[in-house]
């Protein structure tokens, strides 16, 4: 199966400071996977690689078909288009409603139809169980709801991979759970799901391939490793 993101001998940067040395990842194409290390260890650095907010370079690496290394910057809004980006503080257009926040989505991304705009509006709404949301404001919802609505805006031009940058960092245990499920029924549909996370209990209840950020490198464990390892894989690492 050919690989829909690989890295291959990739040094990761943060401006001058190399935070990732010599990754080798290979994700296919419809998998779910997590990716856990503690605050600084590079989980967000490698989302920003995919989506080439950190430019890469030293090694290769290649995602929906473009070449990390040598993206021409006319390309990367292409790219971009292919993917759907979480963020953690859900970065809505607070001035606006739900519906203008993917209106604005949409136009920007070359959608002129207003009813096509509408519709496609109310389908990612209902896919997250928010069909009825699009007038509100986005203080008038909660965290989890707001959490939902940012999943919804990410399937807007039905991309090919989901980046999720610690989605449930800011939500109660029910809530980060009921927001997995809205992930694990989007992944059932083909879509490729990529994690960063440190709510190791949802990895529990959740589990799926899963690689741990360390000591400037990365490395998998197993998908049904107990709690306990988790956990001690972080401390090895702060006490390294």
């Amino acid at each position: 199966m050919e690989p829909i993101i690989e890295l291959k001998n990739a040094d990761i940067y943060q401006r001058e400071t190399l935070v990732l040395k010599n990754i080798n990842l290979s994700i296919n194409k419809g998998e779910f996977l997590y990716i856990i290390g503690k605050v600084g260890s590079g989980k967000s650095s490698l989302l920003k690689t995919f989506y080439n907010e950190l430019p890469l370079i030293a090694g290769t690496g290649s995602i929906c078909g473009y070449h990390l290394e040598k993206i021409r910057s006319k390309e990367i809004p292409f790219l971009r288009r292919r993917l759907g980006i979480i963020f953690q503080d859900f970065q809505l257009l607070t001035d606006r409603t739900v519906n203008k926040n993917f209106e604005f989505v949409l136009k920007a991304t070359g959608w002129h139809d207003v009813k096509l705009i509408n519709e496609r509006i109310n389908e990612v709404l209902s896919i997250v169980e928010m069909a009825h949301s699009g007038t509100r404001m986005p203080h008038q919802l909660s965290g989890g709801e707001q959490q939902r609505i940012v999943i919804a805006r990410a399937l807007l031009n039905n991309p090919e991979i989901i980046l999720a940058d610690e989605p449930t960092g800011n939500l109660d245990p029910d809530t980060s759970e009921a927001l997995l499920k809205v992930f694990r029924e989007i992944h059932k549909e083909g879509k490729t799901i990529i994690m960063a996370t440190h709510d190791y209990p949802i990895i529990q209840k959740f589990p799926a391939r899963t690689i741990v950020c360390e000591a400037a490198n990365i490395k998998e464990i197993a998908d049904d490793a107990p709690l306990i390892d988790f956990e001690s894989l972080l401390d090895e690492e702060s006490a390294g």
